[in-house]
């Protein structure tokens, strides 16, 4: 199978060359990045349909903006904070609707960047149907976090980036992104008590730094969709 064209070159030789005017640099280098980038849109927006907005709006903030970009970082940091921003945006445009319900497609959402790890198809239906509830309740959790501790806790718990990269992502001090963390993390614990049996209460242990440990999203359960 013949690979992409510049699918050997690297980020920033990718992002030099759309700079420079090549047509397909800039496609080559968000499909090599596009999985991670739509879960960190969908799990900021919080649905589907908001988060491909999300995504399209930083994609092409990241198309115009590529000659400015100065290599201080690497290019997957540069490009997940303008897909941050971007989604940050537009939440803050929304006023933040909190109390919107959730989307009736989750079923369909679930498999471009679910929050829970991937099943079989051949899956005890009782199981799937805790599944899809527990993707539902960490769903409304997160969008009752502030915008902000929900970018936090998304890049940091759900992709495993560090937090002076993440720092850098969102455009903050190091410490901001910790308390960030911090207190998103708190607020989850309360939110996600229901997770466990009996509804109670979930207290983490100190200097536990994933409040979603049963919940991470796996990489073969993502399939964002294609912005052309």
């Amino acid at each position: 199978m013949n690979e992409p064209a510049g699918a050997e070159l690297t980020d920033h030789e990718l992002l030099k060359a759309h700079a420079d005017g090549d047509p397909d640099a800039f496609a080559t280098l968000f499909r090599r990045h596009r999985d991670r980038l739509w879960g960190v849109a969908l799990r900021t927006m919080g649905n589907p349909e908001d988060a491909a907005d999300g995504l399209q709006d930083g994609m092409i903030a990241a198309y115009r903006r590529a000659g400015s970009f100065r290599g201080e970082a690497a290019v997957t940091t540069w490009l997940h904070r303008v897909v941050v921003n971007a989604c940050l945006d537009r939440i803050r445009a929304a006023k933040v609707r909190r109390a919107d319900p959730l989307p009736e497609d989750l079923d369909e959402a679930g498999d471009r960047g679910s929050l829970v790890t991937s099943t079989t198809d051949t899956a005890d239906p009782a199981d799937l149907a805790v599944v899809e509830e527990r993707r539902r309740v960490v769903l409304a959790a997160l969008h009752q976090l502030p915008a902000d501790q929900r970018a936090a806790l998304v890049l940091v718990d759900m992709e495993g980036y560090p937090v002076a990269e993440v720092a850098q992502m969102l455009d903050c001090p190091v410490g901001t992104v910790k308390s960030r963390c911090s207190r998103g993390r708190a607020r989850l614990a309360t939110l996600l008590g229901v997770l466990r049996p009996g509804g109670e209460e979930r207290h983490l242990p100190p200097g536990n730094p994933d409040p979603l440990p049963s919940v991470r999203t796996t990489e073969a359960s993502r399939a964002p969709p294609d912005l052309g």
